[in-house]
């Protein structure tokens, strides 16, 4: 069986990143991993396909109907 080695990480999580306890079990796996330098490159690639994702999932028309955020 493989499985996350919990002391370690534990001990990188409160030595080396200076987590309390709680802030580390707070953590969800992708954040653990991305403080780790995980998977940092590619949260931080932003391609066209990734901004139409975001584009379609947040509109600017919506705010443009109401007059904007000052009205």
């Amino acid at each position: 069986m493989s499985g996350l080695d919990w002391p370690a990480l534990m001990q990188v999580g409160l030595r080396v990143l200076g987590l309390r306890p709680a802030e580390f079990w707070a953590l969800t796996p992708a954040e653990l991993r991305l403080m780790l330098g995980e998977g940092a490159q590619a949260a931080s690639v932003l391609n066209r396909a990734r901004l139409d994702e975001l584009l379609a999932a947040y509109p600017d028309g919506a705010a443009e109907q109401t007059g904007g955020e000052n009205g």
